[in-house]
C-alpha cells in the first residue's frame, strides 16, 4: 500500500453547496486522486492522491468546475 499525500488548494467564486458538488465532481476524474475534501466557508480545496497531483491539472478541473484557484 503506498502512503496517500494530500495537496491544498483555495478555490475562488463558490457560495453553495452545488459549487461545492461541482468542484468535487471535477476535480475527483483526476488520475491517481482518492479523495477531495472542499470547505465551502473557506475556499479550501484539500486533494488526496496516490501520488504527486499535477496542479495544473487541479486548476482545469476547477476552471472546467465554472471556478478559480486563488
Amino acid at each position: 500500500m503506498t502512503d496517500q499525500l494530500t495537496s491544498s488548494f483555495t478555490v475562488t467564486g463558490m457560495t453553495c453547496a452545488h459549487c461545492v458538488a461541482s468542484v468535487t465532481e471535477e476535480v475527483q476524474e483526476i488520475p491517481g486522486v482518492t479523495a477531495v475534501d472542499v470547505d465551502l466557508a473557506t475556499g479550501a480545496l484539500t486533494v488526496t492522491s496516490a501520488g504527486p497531483v499535477d496542479a495544473d491539472a487541479v486548476r482545469a478541473a476547477v476552471d472546467e468546475a465554472g471556478y478559480q484557484l486563488a
